[in-house]
């Protein structure tokens, strides 16, 4: 085996364990899924299916702009720390970088920031 050989498989090799590593994090929750910076602080959230989806039923609304979204993996994380909160139904769009939240009491803006920002996004005002 020629050394040129030996080196582009090392190189291979360790871009090989590098994807992995990230890969592993990403799915953990410990690394971001779109720049893989370490998210030492997010926490992430249970899917809860919404089984009410009556707009009617929301009298109080609400939008939020998200900072730190990059992908439909974020605002899905996203959705689940919003519809966390009790009585709540959230919906996020990714272009304009908005949360929509539905809630049938009153809206606790402290609440929505929090749980946005344990998911390791952040409520820009």
């Amino acid at each position: 085996m020629k050394p040129i050989d030996i080196i582009i498989l090392s190189l291979v090799a360790v871009a090989v364990v590098l994807g992995i590593r990230r890969i592993i994090g990403v799915i953990s929750g410990r690394r971001s899924c779109c720049s893989g910076d370490v998210k030492s602080s997010a926490k992430r959230f249970r899917r809860v299916r919404v089984q009410d989806t009556d707009e009617s039923h929301y009298p109080y609304r609400t939008d939020l702009t998200i900072a730190g979204m990059r992908c439909e993996n974020c605002v899905k994380n996203v959705e689940a720390a919003l519809d966390s909160l009790s009585g709540t139904w959230a919906t996020v769009d990714l272009a304009s970088r908005t949360a929509h939240v539905r809630s049938k009491n009153p809206i606790d803006d402290a609440a929505c920031r929090d749980v946005v920002s344990q998911a390791g996004y952040r409520v820009v005002t």
